[in-house]
């Protein structure tokens, strides 16, 4: 294959990033094969630097973020590829936004880790904690003072340092919250989708870093179904039996939207003024809070999706339900 005469005719470029290879595929417009090429990782940008720009598509792994914000300097459309779906095409965009929601996940993670360390070490010792960070962070040092009985001062030592990394990492998570409020607080798509219920700077900079303007999704239906909100569907014969939700997708942005839900929940106050009244109502006299929850973090996920896609901020029907 003469690769050279190829470059005019290249529509479409697959890249499979590897540690130190990696393989090119072009496509025509007609979907053919007209491309082929293995390379070193420093030849890519050198390779395409001398072709036209056409549509470049990779899997979204270490090394493609930054591959990506070369290529497009290059005049190429690049978009990112999860590896566990095909379709739902993800734009190299937003930069500032998807390092600052990595930075924030990481630290919430090794934040837990430090939580349940402190928790396994007390239950050890018979002392149990209620759930939840409030309540550990409220208890432990009345723990530490006083039950010499069960605790031996190296286990108090070693307890004392998981609570100093503890403080540590709040106070670097409080920092990269508030870098995240900046961001969204200067970019136009953010605002508007914070005008939705439950939607604040850190959902509304994760959904713009995950999805761009949401144009990779035809409706707001297929996102929340690429999230995972919707029930697996296991067809037999002529009945088709909806089981528990899928959980595919992207699990961060989809347990962000599920905390939204359970946000607007604890208000049955607001539920009309959002436009969500009658339909919660009636939701929560048939189905589990569980339930509840997920039917309306699918639910903010479709109407957050057409207020991205759309550009417009969320205005809720309320006539109907103040009526």
């Amino acid at each position: 294959m003469d690769n050279k005469a190829s470059d005019s005719t290249v529509a479409t470029i697959g890249i499979d990033i590897g540690k130190n290879t990696f393989h090119l595929i072009g496509l025509d417009g007609r979907g053919a094969i007209v491309l082929r090429q293995k390379m070193s990782r420093g030849q890519v940008v050198v390779r395409l630097a001398n072709m036209p720009p056409c549509l470049v598509g990779m899997e979204a792994c270490v090394g493609a973020h930054h591959l990506s914000r070369q290529l497009l300097t290059l005049g190429h459309d690049v978009k990112l590829v999860r590896g566990q779906f095909v379709k739902p095409f993800l734009k190299g965009q937003k930069n500032d936004f998807r390092d600052a929601e990595a930075v924030a996940s990481r630290l919430v993670s090794q934040r837990t880790a430090i939580v349940n360390q402190i928790r396994a070490f007390l239950l050890e010792r018979g002392i149990a904690v209620r759930q939840g960070l409030r309540f550990l962070r409220h208890a432990l040092p009345d723990i530490l003072a006083n039950r010499a009985d069960v605790l031996t001062p190296r286990m108090v030592n070693m307890i004392e340092d998981l609570a100093g990394d503890l403080h540590h990492l709040d106070e670097r998570i409080d920092q990269v919250t508030g870098e995240i409020e900046t961001l969204a607080g200067n970019d136009e798509a953010c605002q508007r989708l914070m005008t939705v219920p439950g939607i604040g700077p850190i959902i509304a900079s994760a959904m713009v870093a995950t999805i761009g303007d949401g144009s990779a999704f035809r409706r707001g239906r297929d996102f929340g179904a690429w999230l995972g909100l919707v029930p697996r569907q296991i067809s037999t014969g002529d009945r088709t039996i909806l089981g528990r939700i899928s959980k595919r997708g992207n699990n961060y942005l989809r347990m962000l939207f599920v905390q939204a839900a359970r946000v607007v929940l604890l208000r049955p106050a607001n539920w009309p003024k959002h436009g969500f009244g009658r339909w919660l109502e009636a939701a929560a006299k048939r189905m589990h809070h569980n339930v509840v929850a997920t039917a309306l973090a699918n639910k903010l996920t479709r109407i957050a999706w057409s207020v991205l896609y759309h550009g417009r901020g969320y205005e809720p029907r309320i006539s109907a339900e103040l009526a």
